[in-house]
């Protein structure tokens, strides 16, 4: 069918018409939406409030952690013992030799922490030669049975070493540095025997060496 100019036009108008009706519904949608070009709704300050709740309530979270640690921040609970320390620790050495060729120095600890505290396992030790050399001491191969320490009672370890019988001056031994089972903190204290052989003792598998015991509450160790 052929339309002439005056149809042309109507269909131009009629046209124009729809698009403003479609213009105005997407103006009443966007005003619904709050005017937000993407139709999200707008933060308020209520919902802010709401954020900040939720976060203030994780930090209640971590401070009800924090109180369930235990008394020194390890959280040890009620009824757990904890390993014990080295400041809650005197540590004291004593020659024991009675040995000709093999010595035999007993390193104690006495819990002076004021609770009780376990203790098993190997000391960590090394020897400090007047000289500044260190000397490493070997695991004897022991099993070790942990303890509980009560506040005033003592654990134990033997040290065992060759004994200078070259008649020469030996090596002198200055210092014992010790670390607890299970800690990090060295203590040292004084070597209260003599001296070494210099070539640290015969070479044969049987000659004395230096080597030390697992720690065990005073009544069951070494030290007796």
């Amino acid at each position: 069918m052929k339309l002439t100019h005056a149809s042309k036009t109507l269909l131009a108008g009629v046209a124009l018409l729809g698009a403003l009706a479609l213009t105005a519904c997407d103006n009443d949608d966007a005003a619904k939406a709050g005017d937000s070009p993407s139709g999200a709704k707008p933060t308020t300050s209520a919902d802010a409030g709401q954020g900040g709740g939720a976060s203030g309530g994780g930090s209640g979270g971590s401070g009800s952690a924090d109180e369930g640690a235990g008394e020194n921040g390890t959280g040890e609970g009620d009824g757990e013992v904890g390993a014990c320390r080295s400041d809650a620790l005197e540590v004291t050495a004593a020659d024991n030799t009675t040995d000709k060729t093999e010595g035999v120095i007993t390193v104690q600890f006495k819990n002076g922490g004021g609770r009780d505290c376990s203790i098993d396992g190997y000391a960590g030790v090394d020897l400090k030669t007047a000289t500044g050399d260190t000397l490493s001491v070997d695991r004897n191969g022991d099993q070790s049975h942990p303890a509980v320490l009560k506040d005033g009672e003592s654990a134990a370890f033997n040290l065992t070493f060759p004994v200078n019988t070259t008649g020469g001056s030996g090596v002198r031994v200055a210092h014992i540095l010790v670390t607890p089972p299970n800690e990090t903190k060295t203590v040292t204290i004084a070597w209260p025997a003599g001296s070494l052989p210099v070539s640290g003792g015969d070479s044969s598998d049987n000659a004395p060496k230096l080597t030390i015991s697992p720690v065990g509450k005073v009544s069951d160790s070494p030290a007796g």
